[in-house]
């Protein structure tokens, strides 16, 4: 039961009714319509709804109609503790740096709770430490955790579990609680200074150890982690600082010791070295716990080893002159065993190159002798490898470079540097110099670099051409006379005598071609002989006749093709038996209508004519007095299809006519219009009173027109 609606309309008889609508109405809430009692059909929860709001009404049962304006009331849900404080963001996790200071702030937790805070105790939370006692307390009011003890060492204990408990009713006895759990874990300072296991250590290394690889390892421990635990190895003194170097791995934090010099253990046998290991990230908080580092000694035993033999010298280098004997000494090379046993050395060279070859060498004394003659200009350098190995222990090898200068004698004359192509021009004058030459000499300078030119003495005065050292390793040719002609001589030879500066000297004769050729004034080649223009330009006599050949074969072509062309057109002059038409092609201007001497289609129009018409088209047409008058009854009689037949008989059975198809054509007009024909081309069968002399007149263009026309007439007249 919530509460009783009474109207003062209702006298207890029944006749009012109570209606009740609004927030949760006929759901949440239900009224007794005679009544006015209003229950609540189910619990209500203060936390889902704080108050509802209906609306009453008194009506008469019998018309329905409203006794009394309707009325508005709140229905407010009074809470109850029904709600456990939350923790909505657990579990929780957090670090904090060891060694903090007590008190410090690990973090601040909070629990809600649903209930109303305005009634009274039931949201007041108090927070209380369930677990992680004496390290951490809380705040009851505020839920901070804080440290509670001095100098909480991570390397002691890294994680602890903190439960946290909220209880409402101010932590009354019978409020409601909820907890949490806080995962807490220290995180690390340098508070730890690096420490060597030992004091001394003792390190085995033998004397064969390479230079630059890593013959031991040491390291210092430190408690601490991450960069805090970071450190560096450094040799400190020690006399073996000078031998040994020691560097640091990252990720393993070892000092690696290793080998700056070689070792010999018959000089010395041991090494003593003090290594020091300190942090690089230091916390001066912490400098009173100090010093972050340490020192260690550490002893290195050199190892015996049988070694191989040692040269004297890492490389050698040897000279030989050229063209010495087979057998002539070139060096020697001394290795000794360092071992003290000092045993014998055996020496020889490794045959894996050509150049081995070419040298022996004595397996006792290590002297290399040749074993080929060498040429300088061949090859002025060899490089060979001499092995020495100890005569008890032949598995224990080294080797040596050797290299062998191939030193020069005199034993090449010098020549011209080149081939000179020496031109002199008809019209030059005494004295003048038409070609500077040089000399090479395969030898080196000190044997071939002075070179003296001259004329054979041995040869009489050349009258042509003298020549001049011109002490610079060069030589110029110079004229004796005025002109030259080509047409007397058009090639000289002058034989030139060089000689170097080499111990002994050496000569060589060579022979200068000059060649005198036809100058412009300002002294440019016009023309020379034309077999030093065909030498000159590299064609062999083979070239030429190939050439000439081909020039020959193609002029044969061209005059085959021409004759064949010829050969086609000449079927196609029209016979004497031909009546078809004929065009004759000259190249002059024609008469217009008036030329009517040319042409004559009678045969066409009346092939009883033909044989009386046949003209040629190559040679001046006879034009012959014809009958100007025709009986009737000869063309009456004439048979056009046979006379065509005829004509097709005697073309194909005709041997003389050409290989290939010949068009002939034939028409028939029909008989002469009694008007006769007005066209000029019948004019040729007529006389004409015209007088073509003028033609005569009109220049040479008209000149063959001329000639024909101005005979017809006395023809005719004949």
């Amino acid at each position: 039961f919530i509460l009783q609606l009474h109207s003062n309309s209702d006298k207890g008889d029944g006749s009012v009714k109570y209606i009740l609508t609004g927030e949760g109405a006929g759901t949440i809430f239900i009224i007794d319509d005679t009544t006015g009692d209003i229950h609540s059909t189910k619990s209500l929860d203060r936390e889902q709804k704080t108050h509802y709001v209906l609306h009453a009404q008194a009506i008469d049962r019998r018309t329905n109609k409203p006794l009394e304006p309707e009325s508005e009331f709140i229905i407010k849900v009074q809470d109850i503790n029904d709600n456990a404080p939350k923790f909505t963001d657990g579990p929780y996790i957090v670090t904090v740096p060891e060694m903090s200071e007590m008190g410090t702030s690990v973090l601040q937790v909070t629990a809600t709770d649903a209930d109303d805070p305005t009634y009274g105790n039931s949201a007041r939370v108090v927070y209380s430490i369930l677990q992680g006692q004496p390290y951490f307390s809380v705040d009851p009011k505020t839920g901070v955790i804080r440290t509670a003890l001095h100098n909480m060492d991570r390397e002691a204990r890294e994680h602890y579990s903190v439960v946290i408990q909220a209880k409402d009713m101010a932590g009354q006895v019978g409020g409601l609680s909820g907890s949490t759990t806080v995962n807490i874990t220290l995180t690390d300072v340098n508070d730890n200074p690096p420490r060597f296991p030992q004091k001394h250590y003792q390190l085995y290394v033998p004397e064969s150890a390479q230079v630059g690889s890593a013959v031991g390892k040491i390291k210092a421990n430190d408690a601490d982690t991450g960069s805090n635990a970071d450190m560096k190895y450094t040799i400190i003194n020690g006399d073996g600082s000078g031998v040994f170097s020691i560097s640091t791995d990252k990720e393993t934090r070892e000092g690696i010791l290793s080998l700056k010099k070689p070792l010999n253990y018959e000089k010395k046998k041991s090494y003593t070295l003090n290594i020091e290991g300190a942090n690089t990230h230091l916390d001066f908080r912490f400098s009173h716990l100090g010093p972050f580092k340490d020192v260690t000694m550490l002893k290195v035993i050199v190892g015996d080893v049988d070694e191989p033999p040692l040269f004297t010298m890492p490389s050698y280098v040897m000279e030989v002159y050229e063209n010495a004997k087979i057998g002539t000494p070139v060096g020697t090379v001394t290795a000794h065993d360092p071992d003290a046993a000092n045993s014998l050395v055996r020496y020889f060279i490794d045959h894996n190159t050509e150049e081995d070859r070419y040298f022996t060498i004595d397996a006792s004394t290590g002297t290399i002798k040749t074993a080929k003659i060498f040429d300088r200009e061949e090859t002025p350098w060899y490089n060979i490898t001499v092995a020495a190995s100890e005569i008890d222990n032949p598995g224990l090898v080294s080797h040596v470079p050797v290299g062998v200068r191939i030193l020069d004698v005199n034993d090449n004359p010098p020549e011209l540097a080149r081939d000179y192509d020496v031109v002199v021009c008809e019209n030059t004058k005494p004295g003048q110099v038409i070609q500077t030459i040089t000399a090479t000499d395969k030898d080196n300078s000190a044997n071939g670099a002075r070179f003296h030119f001259s004329l054979d003495e041995g040869l009489s005065l050349n009258p042509n051409f003298t020549l001049r050292n011109n002490e610079d390793n060069t030589a110029s040719i110079l004229t004796r006379r005025r002109r030259y002609s080509r047409t007397t001589q058009d090639t000289y030879y002058l034989p030139v005598l060089i000689s170097d500066g080499g111990v002994p000297p050496l000569s060589s004769s060579s022979t200068l071609t000059i060649r005198v050729c036809a100058c412009e004034r300002d002294g440019r080649v016009r023309t020379c002989h034309a077999e030093a223009f065909l030498s000159s330009a590299g064609l062999s006599t083979g070239a030429l006749i190939a050439i000439l050949l081909c020039i020959v074969i193609l002029l044969a072509i061209v005059v085959l093709f021409i004759t064949l062309r010829r050969s086609k057109k000449e079927p196609l002059i029209i016979s004497e038996e031909d009546v078809r038409e004929n065009v004759v092609t000259y190249d002059d201007e024609g008469g217009g209508e008036e030329d009517t001497e040319a042409f004559d289609i009678t045969a066409l129009r009346n092939p009883s004519a033909a044989e009386e018409l046949k003209y040629r088209r190559d040679v001046r047409p006879e034009v012959k007095p014809l009958s100007r008058h025709h009986p009737s009854s000869s063309l009456d009689s004439i048979d056009v299809q046979e006379f065509i037949k005829q004509r097709l008989a005697e073309a194909d059975l005709d041997p003389s006519v050409p290989p290939y198809d010949s068009l002939q054509t034939y028409a028939y007009e029909g008989h002469r219009s009694e008007a006769g024909s007005i066209s000029s081309l019948d004019s040729a069968t007529t006389h004409s009173d015209q007088d073509y002399n003028y033609l005569g007149d009109w220049g040479p263009e008209f000149k063959k027109l001329a000639e024909l026309y101005g005979e017809v007439e006395p023809e005719r007249t004949t």
